[in-house]
């Protein structure tokens, strides 16, 4: 069992490495489901590399044994829009099963409304959270393309991680942020706080590095710049907001920080994550995410009462592994 390091005013306290808020295991059968879009391709050359990045979320979600559908790939029916809208509506509404959907394409904006580029008719912002406002349960939207930024602004909630690949509808230029995050969701070189998983924090803040390593080495001026929502609040944050895995400037209005649900999300599991049961994983996750928020408001709380309330979320938590290691001894 991997455990991570808090350094909490000088003094080391251990505590098991985040993992995810909302349960992966299987729910009554049930599994997490990823909806990989692939758009217009425009040229021979960008269908190969969004061909590419389809295939490599494919392979995340074969050895996360997580269902996948993809759309845009088949040469029959053009009509992806359709296609898309009804395998929205075929999800189950309510389940803590995440539902994944990345759109891998071209981006517009007109200065009042994004839209994703399909073969046949476009869907807009507006038509996504539309389709979405039926589902009840964790979502992750992930758009790849130029002009995404207000795909963030509109699809932005509390029970979900939307990421773009810019940080303004006016980004228009074609974007490597998506190859880059295709590539990063499974590597182990993307999990950085070393826990055996790579989150999609991870996946997100090692594409963010990728993209600007690209345009220094190249001697050019960066035209993408990915944002990061999970705290409902619309606004998004750059992967520079971040020192390794946490968030170090302070959000709007005292709101919680962006970073520690997308750091929940997980399509491939360790394999010690995947013997945890989900119902003590949900219970374990929820108390991590209670010592982030007090660690965040320290200065809120006298030192004793600081300490007593971690001291108590962080025996929760010992108590949670105790009986994970009874249950398997009794398995033994």
């Amino acid at each position: 069992m991997r455990l991570i390091t808090i350094l909490i005013t000088g003094i080391l306290i251990y505590s098991p490495a985040i993992s995810s808020t909302w349960g992966q295991a299987n729910q009554a059968g049930q599994k997490p489901t990823v909806i990989i879009v692939v758009g217009a391709a425009g040229t021979e050359e960008y269908g190969v590399q969004f061909t590419q990045c389809a295939n490599l979320w494919q392979e995340a979600a074969y050895k996360g044994n997580v269902e996948s559908v993809v759309i845009g790939l088949d040469e029959g029916d053009c009509d992806d829009r359709t296609i898309l809208q009804q395998t929205l509506q075929n999800e189950p509404n309510e389940t803590d099963m995440a539902l994944w959907l990345v759109l891998i394409g071209h981006g517009t904006f007109d200065s009042r409304t994004a839209k994703f580029n399909l073969r046949g008719l476009d869907f807009s912002s507006e038509d996504l959270a539309e389709w979405l406002k039926p589902l009840h349960r964790p979502i992750v939207i992930i758009n790849t393309t130029s002009s995404s930024a207000p795909f963030l602004n509109k699809l932005s909630a509390n029970t979900r991680v939307v990421i773009t690949a810019t940080k303004s509808g006016y980004e228009l230029n074609y974007t490597r942020f998506g190859q880059y995050l295709a590539d990063a969701i499974i590597k182990p070189q993307a999990d950085l706080d070393k826990d055996g998983q790579t989150s999609l924090l991870e996946a997100f803040l090692t594409a963010s590095g990728r993209v600007s390593e690209f345009y220094s080495a190249a001697g050019r001026l960066a035209t993408e710049h990915a944002l990061l929502d999970d705290n409902g609040d619309g606004l998004g944050t750059p992967a520079d907001w971040f020192r390794g895995i946490r968030p170090v400037k302070k959000a709007r209005d005292n709101t919680t920080l962006d970073g520690y649900h997308a750091h929940q999300f997980y399509l491939v599991r360790s394999e010690a994550e995947n013997k945890m049961p989900p119902q003590l994983r949900g219970k374990r996750d929820q108390l991590e995410l209670e010592v982030i928020k007090l660690r965040d408001t320290k200065e809120s709380f006298s030192e004793e009462e600081y300490f007593t309330k971690l001291e108590k979320l962080l025996y929760e938590i010992a108590q949670i592994y105790e009986q994970i290691e009874k249950n398997e001894k009794n398995i033994k």
